[in-house]
């Protein structure tokens, strides 16, 4: 997370969505001549919740070189066949709980911090292939930072960000499915990126 006015998190999101995009955008077009899936509305496997543990890393902002940590991710679909009648998709709710730490700051060396975040944002999912799905995910993130490493002094942190706070998210993704209940999944975006294993119960 980068939490703070100071930071610059449009120009390596803007191209990390980019990339995201113009992936997706292949990943579709090769597949298509695999098969017809994308084609084929309501044809995908049929599940309660998306459960999703994953590791975290938090673009740095004033932090430096930027953040680890774990969380989890759980989707709930709402509507089987989404806004596109015509093509695979669904539309659901996800939210979830990350931590992330960040080891020092660009002002001071010792100013460590460690955020809690809460995702929650509407899934918009495309299953292009058997194998392959995609998915956006606007919505925000409600955060909770703590700062051990960051003395109250305003001339050792003087940029230090608010403990609790609300940001707009958007973030991309897919998931490779190995089979109908197991996938790996790849999230990128602001004001994160994760890689998990998705479970379908």
């Amino acid at each position: 997370m980068t939490h703070t006015a100071n930071s610059s998190p449009a120009g390596p999101t803007a191209r990390a969505l980019a990339v995201v995009v113009a992936a997706s955008a292949l990943l579709a077009s090769e597949t298509a001549h695999a098969d017809d899936t994308i084609r084929r509305p309501g044809d995908h496997p049929s599940y309660a919740v998306e459960v999703e543990p994953h590791a975290v890393f938090g673009w740095g902002g004033i932090y430096a070189p930027g953040g680890f940590g774990l969380g989890a991710r759980f989707s709930i679909p709402i509507v089987s066949n989404g806004f596109v009648p015509t093509i695979n998709n669904s539309v659901g709710v996800t939210f979830g709980l990350d931590w992330v730490h960040y080891g020092q700051c660009w002002y001071a060396g010792n100013c460590t911090a460690d955020y809690f975040d809460v995702p929650i944002a509407m899934q918009w999912n495309f299953f292009v292939a058997r194998r392959f799905s995609v998915f956006g995910e606007p919505g925000a993130v409600i955060y909770f930072g703590s700062f051990p490493g960051c003395p109250l002094q305003s001339n050792l942190c003087p940029s230090r960000p608010p403990t609790v706070g609300v940001e707009p998210a958007l973030f991309i993704g897919g998931r490779y499915h190995l089979n109908d209940q197991v996938a790996l999944t790849v999230r990128l975006g602001f004001p994160a990126f994760s890689f998990g294993v998705s479970f379908f119960p």
